[in-house]
């Protein structure tokens, strides 16, 4: 990148959407030619001391020549970003640096300044530009910044500081000088993500606690959307003011009409559009005059139709973003906060749910009816109910960021149709289920399935690697909506489970057994044989039962499981097992065959799940079982191997891409280096035609040797690989033998030293469009080719990851000793899959690697052979840069 014509080195993948310090949001992209009275206009408007501050001198007016200087630059040695909303710079930074070549390595570094709009300081401005202006500096090889700054302008200086590198100050001739590498620390990846989800966040809350309404097109045709919506919300008695607007009509629903958005007093927070989607951008337009914060689209008819739609869904979402708008929708079915203080259904729901602790997400708005039917006939409360629909602006990551911090919200469970950002999900989920359970219910995995309306890319993952991130995550995954609230009666009304262990209790040896039986299958262990009492048992008889059960200190859980008699109590038996199950600490799930018992809460006790089979309460059982393990594990640290150079493997890529620009496969000497930037060495090898080169390779690598086909160097069974050759004799008859057995197809040969008697394992990583990079891990063989037993994780891992990985695979059993087989080197395993993922994670370059075999022996790991393909990557959804789900180009 380094042409002189602006307009063709534009770099627009830098260009994105951010949300603000105050859930506002911002604009950033690089600075154009045509900026420059925009530039004029900002400049006019800033102080005295804001214009010293940036230019250390007085300067009323930018000079044609500082002007020129400033809009037009290289996007490589120089580089300038502006902030905007609706059109207007709010913050501008810029970079001056050295000539970078491609593929240079060393340190190079850049001068850089900021100077933000008076009127938008606090937003959080700063802090976005320099990390944007990093990750575009880091792209063009330069690896610090360093800036002057006046000792009175704390606020620049604070930005610097507080961005989590590790800066180094200097006071020369009254400046501070200030300097710090750009390359991302652990402590500025979590600042980012601190900032970011306080920033999401608080947009949330703009939308799910407006303290004012306006329902634009709500209609006196009492079957129309705007006629639900409005009646939904005054029926819910919304605690602020309501406005309709109806071009048509004085009055609606008992409310006064305006005929148009600019008619309404103002301010007002939430806007709920029902109008025609050709008319949604006009409206969306006024909204922003009247000082709209977020709009719901309850509307169809935009992407989800075809192009024409999509189109339409671009430009309001466009409109949106440019004026600091949050949109939830197209084809939203609403949104709901049961907070009494806001009681809130901005909705096409009948009626207001039951306050509750329980938040639910739905992407689909015909299930989100579905979701709120199952909800009540549960007898589950709800916090807050959001559907995204087309979900062009809010995601499910949105709504994450919100619950997290709303204190009214303990589980969480989400209907997803796709996800647009599995990166972003995966770390935000793992956040939120450390301290508040969070189930999923995915459509489509089998295919990565994207209903129309949803704009994903591509992603050429297997489905496995969804399930490996929700596992990675802690998130209960759950195959339907059905289970999603089996899992919530629990989650919600009992303590996690401090184990497996399981007690089984009953008044049928035959539904214990059953019950019993389910627990075995889900990995759980029951305790000592199933409790049962006679089918005639009376109340009194089947407490006497569970108190056996609650006394046992090797009991974490009980499934107990009723058959009521004619002459039995329902209300004593439902009693009964809720005061033995009230503070045991044990999590209890019941089995009633016929009428559901259990489920309503009393004044002082939370209710016992109950389900109609034991299979169901014993899955949903298993599932909190699993999640509260994971819960109670600790994380690990990202993984942080010595020894790496990351900038002498990006040299090293980004060098030959300079050359083959469309990418290509490296060369084995390419792949070595690579690697052992990473401190992962590859054993030496050699390629030989005939018998002499073989015996000359073998003297140089050493005795016993092995010999490969190269074009079957991995399978054994196809004969091309000849093992433990330990002369030359033995040598020369497996050259010769293997020439007349494969003939042509063994292609060239290769020697190498004959590793330690061990276990053959295979290490890849992909850099999928959708989810990044992913690393695979599995047992060379037939436990790949066959099975398909492979084990997947997203990077970064954290230790703790990099542990499940390896032990994530069926096969994993032979790495620890498995048939009397001596166990290997693990620990050494372990190192280079730490090794690998941050390779994966630091160069998205690297579009495919696969270390094949990585042989596991009892004294450690022997990487023989590898190959990796470059290629220039798709910019990732979640990069090094705070930004929203970029939009499609026009």
């Amino acid at each position: 990148m380094t042409g002189t014509d602006p307009a063709e080195a534009y770099p627009g993948h830098w260009e994105a959407d951010v949300v603000l310090r105050d859930g506002g949001v911002a604009h950033v992209r690089p600075v154009r030619p045509d900026d420059a009275p925009r530039i004029d206009r900002f400049h006019a408007g800033q102080s005295p001391e804001s214009i010293y501050f940036r230019f250390f001198a007085p300067m009323p007016r930018i000079s044609p020549a500082d002007m020129r200087r400033f809009v037009h630059v290289d996007h490589v040695r120089r580089v300038g970003l502006v902030a905007t909303v609706r059109d207007d710079i709010i913050g501008i930074g810029r970079y001056e640096g050295g000539d970078v070549a491609p593929g240079e390595a060393g340190p190079r570094s850049a001068e850089v300044a900021f100077n933000i709009a008076d009127a938008h300081r606090g937003r959080g401005i700063g802090s976005v530009l320099l990390e944007h202006l990093a990750a575009a500096a880091r792209e063009n090889g330069i690896t610090s910044f360093t800036a002057d700054v006046l000792p009175t302008n704390q606020r620049m200086l604070g930005v610097f500081r507080e961005a989590g590198f590790e800066v180094r100050h200097h006071l020369d001739d009254g400046v501070v000088e200030v300097a710090f590498d750009i390359d991302p620390t652990e402590r500025s990846i979590a600042v980012m993500a601190a900032r970011e989800h306080r920033s999401e966040s608080l947009s949330m809350q703009a939308l799910l606690n407006a303290r004012s309404v306006v329902v634009v097109g709500a209609s006196r045709v009492t079957s129309s959307f705007g006629a639900r919506v409005l009646q939904a919300i005054t029926e819910g008695r919304f605690t602020g003011p309501v406005h309709v607007v109806n071009r048509e009509a004085l009055e609606v629903g008992g409310s006064r009409a305006y005929a148009a958005v600019d008619e309404v007093p103002g301010p007002v927070d939430l806007a709920v559009l029902t109008v025609p989607a050709a008319s949604v951008p006009e409206v969306l337009a006024q909204c922003v005059d009247l000082g709209v914060k977020g709009a719901v689209i309850v509307s169809s008819g935009f992407a989800e139709i075809g192009p024409e739609g999509a189109r339409l869904q671009h430009e309001v979402i466009r409109l949106a973003r440019a004026s600091g708008i949050r949109v939830i929708g197209p084809n939203s079915f609403g949104i709901i906060n049961t907070d009494p203080a806001i009681s809130l259904n901005a909705s096409v729901a009948p009626e207001m749910p039951s306050a509750g602790r329980l938040a639910l997400f739905s992407q689909s708005g015909g299930l989100g009816v579905a979701v709120l039917s199952s909800a009540a006939r549960r007898g589950l409360g709800l916090s807050s109910f959001l559907s995204a629909g087309n979900r062009a602006d809010v995601s499910g990551n949105d709504a994450l960021q919100y619950w997290l911090d709303d204190p009214r919200t303990s589980v969480v469970g989400l209907y997803l149709e796709s996800v647009g950002n599995p990166r972003k999900f995966s770390r935000i989920a793992r956040r939120l289920a450390r301290v508040k359970p969070t189930i999923v219910v995915k459509s489509g995995v089998s295919e990565f399935g994207v209903p129309p309306g949803h704009e994903v890319r591509t992603s050429m993952a297997p489905p496995e690697a969804f399930d490996a991130m929700l596992r990675q995550a802690g998130v209960i995954r759950t195959e339907n909506l059905h289970q999603l609230f089996d899992v919530a009666q629990v989650v919600l009304h009992q303590p996690l489970p401090a184990g497996d262990r399981v007690a089984v209790v009953g008044n049928s040896p035959a539904l214990s057994a059953l019950a019993a039986d389910a627990c075995a299958s889900w990995g759980l262990a029951v305790v000592g044989e199933p409790v049962s009492v006679r089918s005639e048992a009376t109340v009194e008889e089947f407490d006497a039962a569970l108190a056996r059960v609650y006394a046992r200190d090797d009991v974490d859980a009980v499934v107990a499981s009723f058959i009521p008699p004619l002459q039995a109590a329902s209300d004593d038996i439902q009693l009964a097992l809720q005061r033995r199950a009230d503070g045991s600490g044990r999590t209890t799930v019941a089995c009633f065959i016929g009428p559901r018992l259990v489920g309503s809460t009393t004044e002082d006790r939370a209710p016992v799940p109950a389900y109609p089979l034991p299979e169901d309460a014993v899955r949903a059982l298993a599932s909190v079982v699993r999640y509260a393990q994971w819960r109670r594990r600790e994380t690990g640290p990202l993984v942080d191997p010595g020894g790496v150079d990351a900038r002498a493997a990006r040299a090293l890529v980004e060098q030959v891409l300079s050359v083959s620009p469309e990418g290509r496969e490296l060369e084995r000497e390419e792949v070595v280096r690579l690697l052992g930037s990473y401190g992962v060495q590859v054993w030496a090898s050699e390629q030989v035609d005939d018998p002499d080169a073989a015996v000359a390779a073998a003297l140089r690598t050493g005795y016993p040797v092995v010999l490969k086909a190269s074009r079957m160097r991995h399978r054994l069974d196809t004969g091309g690989i000849r093992l433990n050759i330990d002369d030359e004799a033995a040598l020369r008859a497996a050259v010769e033998g293997m020439h007349t057995e494969l003939g042509a197809d063994c292609g060239p040969l290769i020697v190498q030293h004959m590793a330690p008697r061990g276990v053959s394992t295979v290490l890849s990583t992909v850099e999928d469009p959708l989810f990044g990079p992913i690393v695979s891990f599995g047992l060379a063989g037939d436990a790949i080719d066959l099975l398909g037993d492979v084990a997947h994780r997203i990077p970064p891992l954290t230790t703790t990851d990099v542990h499940d990985l390896v032990r994530g695979v069926k096969a994993a059993p032979r790495l620890f000793g498995h048939g009397g087989r001596p166990a290997v080197d693990v620990v050494a395993l372990e190192d280079v899959v730490a090794r690998v993922s941050r390779l994966a994670e630091d160069l998205p370059q690297v579009a495919s690697l696969r270390l094949q075999p990585v042989h596991v022996h009892p004294g450690g790991v022997a990487v023989l052979d590898a190959s990796a393909r470059v290629s220039e990557p798709v910019t990732r959804s979640d990069g090094g840069r705070r930004a929203l789900r970029p939009l499609p180009s026009p």
